[in-house]
């Protein structure tokens, strides 16, 4: 057992506040739309930290855990071509802003609104089978990353029976989850997942501080420099032998970036529960300081790791973590393993339970928030459309929170059964496309053509659906088979917007009122912020910056944009350097040493900006559920 009382204490005190956090809300879920929607109070900080943390997950540490021990720092260069990607679709709100507009509680609804209500059903099923094959490890993952970290017994005596660790840890962090998600539905989540994120932001940044000072950057530098040649983990443009994590990996991401804005509908409760387009669209512009400075954690964590395993010097604590390891069965269990396994290790008392009770944090952020995507999905999109009378608010109230329960179960089953067999982020990828591959096409077609038609979102989700299920088939059964699930996910992509194109030009033409849509012009709702972008007069407002934009807004943006534009100077002018030049791996070592410090100062400086503003913002969501009125007609269904 690696936990210590004090430890415990820590884990106890966190679910002590979380649980006032669930419980406080519970008096304002008494419409539909607060439960879907949190009556669309959302403030940009509040849904930025909180829908942040609901998609960082111990799922998404494991799969970052296991990526970037295998690659080290080369990431974080070809990652800075999502810089002109991200500063594309902050500026233009791209999808998210123009979805908001449509006021869909979710994404099948708007399917429902812009091509038809069989198509609505289909897509929700789709979404919603999908969702649960993805969700369905997430469990597993989290319940052997904590048994692995505090050194739990491989099982315990209750009651006379010897009960596994693993099923009876997976039950408890599920009921935590599901007792929250139960209660109050988006606003505990949002509530929830904000005090988690804050939590999160502060821990990982003290972890980052003790491992830095507990590694010597020179014995680091020994691991990091002693990897095989062509799989360099400093030297960006050394990877010709990388067969996962390889540059056309980052090439791939960047599209996909694009394509499936909104599509995964893991965390659609928070794509409408902003008070408008525009917070919307700043929530998203914000948002995108996570994935630049707050997640350094992901990337010290595992290079210490390896430090830790490889270095001579700590050959002698090591060889316990190494004896675990190679007692289990699979090497995809053994990566999901080590990083949990080195951290209960080295991590003293108190710290323990800090890092134990983030980690614990982003379990829960990630599962109470998903139980209520694929519960509210399958009543909003699959239920309630065969429902020619209306539930009743209580009936519906109850039909969601029982859906959300039997997503709880299938994927406490799901994780009993399914055996990992590659990377995490492989098998999301290829899970996730099933349909995303071909609703990223009815999505980007539905709100920015007015020529895409019903029958060409189907057969780009039919599309879609068929390839990523060959694929996953493929990569189940055959384990040689020479491409990634990355790589499908892009030649799925390619297929499906072909299909759309084709479809929509050469099938029966029409012309669909986006205005009515996007409730533009006479169709404009009182009191939400909406700008045409069509109506842009200065070249600002034709760059993104529109009317909406107050000036701290503005000043908000110039600072977040710049970011990304200055490393994506440094990586052109790096690139063309590194082409021209044979740099050698001792610079790229010094140029990483510093970074990883001035990316370690703006983490907590960002921290203190979020934490300020989700405060006001939660206090904002508190006062308007308090006052706001109640629309009992809010609630998913589409009249005309």
């Amino acid at each position: 057992m690696n936990m210590h009382l004090v430890d415990w204490g820590i884990v106890a005190a966190m679910l002590g506040v979380l649980v006032w956090g669930a419980v406080s809300t519970r008096k304002y879920t008494r419409s539909v739309a607060a439960f879907l929607a949190a009556e669309r109070c959302g403030g940009r900080y509040l849904i930025s930290v909180a829908s942040g943390m609901a998609q960082l997950g111990v799922i998404s540490l494991v799969w970052f855990f296991e990526q970037n021990y295998q690659v080290g720092y080369t990431p974080y260069w070809w990652g800075s071509m999502e810089g002109p990607a991200m500063i594309i679709m902050a500026l233009s709100g791209w999808v998210i802003y123009r979805y908001r507009q449509t006021r869909a509680m979710t994404l099948a609804q708007f399917f429902e609104m812009r091509y038809s209500r069989n198509f609505r059903i289909f897509a929700g099923l789709t979404a919603y089978l999908a969702g649960i094959i993805n969700f369905g490890i997430f469990p597993a993952i989290g319940a052997r990353f904590f048994i692995s970290m505090c050194g739990l017994p491989a099982s315990i005596g209750l009651a006379g029976l010897e009960v596994g660790m693993f099923p009876l840890l997976m039950a408890l962090l599920l009921s935590v989850s599901l007792v929250f998600t139960f209660w109050g539905g988006q606003i505990a989540v949002m509530v929830t997942d904000f005090l988690q994120g804050t939590l999160s932001n502060i821990v990982f940044a003290v972890l980052i501080v003790f491992l830095m000072a507990t590694f010597p950057w020179e014995k680091i530098a020994d691991v990091l420099m002693s990897a095989p040649a062509e799989q360099s983990l400093v030297h960006p443009f050394k990877l010709g032998k990388e067969k996962h994590f390889d540059f056309w990996y980052y090439v791939i991401g960047v599209v996909i970036m694009f394509y499936s804005a909104l599509g995964w509908q893991g965390v659609q409760g928070y794509n409408c529960s902003a008070k408008d387009a525009h917070e919307a669209k700043m929530a998203g512009i914000i948002g995108s300081w996570r994935i630049r400075v707050l997640m350094l954690i992901v990337l010290v964590l595992p290079i210490c790791v390896r430090t830790f395993l490889h270095h001579p010097d700590y050959a002698g604590q090591a060889a316990a973590v190494q004896a675990s390891l190679d007692a289990l069965d699979t090497d995809a269990l053994r990566n999901q393993a080590r990083t949990p396994l080195v951290m209960g290790a080295i991590l003293p008392k108190g710290l323990m339970g800090l890092a134990c009770a983030a980690m614990l944090a982003a379990f829960i952020s990630t599962h109470d928030t998903y139980l209520h995507s694929w519960g509210t999905i399958l009543v909003q999109d699959v239920i309630l459309p065969f429902r020619k009378k209306p539930f009743t608010p209580q009936q519906h109230l109850r039909l969601l929170r029982y859906s959300i329960c039997g997503v709880a179960l299938t994927i406490f089953v799901f994780s009993l059964l399914f055996k990992p067999t590659q990377y995490i982020a492989m098998f999301c990828a290829l899970t996730a496309s099933v349909f995303v591959g071909g609703a990223g096409s009815a999505i980007i077609g539905g709100l920015y053509w007015k020529h895409g038609t019903t029958p060409a979102a189907w057969a780009a989700m039919i599309t879609g659906m068929t390839q990523s299920l060959a694929g996953i088939i493929v990569k189940q059964v055959d384990k040689t088979f020479p491409l990634t699930g990355q790589e499908i996910t892009f030649w799925t992509i390619v297929s499906a917007v072909t299909v759309y194109v084709l479809v929509s030009l050469l099938g029966p033409r029409k012309v669909f009122n986006m205005d009515r849509l996007l409730h533009r012009g006479q169709y404009a709702v009182a009191g939400e912020t909406t700008t045409s972008y069509g109506d842009a007069r200065t070249w600002l407002e034709k760059l993104g910056f529109s009317r909406d934009f107050t000036g701290t807004d503005r000043i908000v943006t110039y600072i977040t944009l710049g970011w990304p534009l200055v490393w994506t100077l440094i990586f052109l002018a790096g690139t063309v350097y590194n082409l021209v030049v044979d740099v050698p791996a001792d610079s790229w070592l010094s140029f990483w040493h510093g970074w990883t410090w001035f990316i370690l100062a703006c983490s907590v400086v960002v921290t203190i900006w979020f934490t300020v503003g989700g405060v006001r913002d939660l206090t904002f969501l508190i006062r308007s559920l308090r006052t706001g009125a109640k629309d009992p007609l809010d609630d998913g269904r589409v009249n005309d």
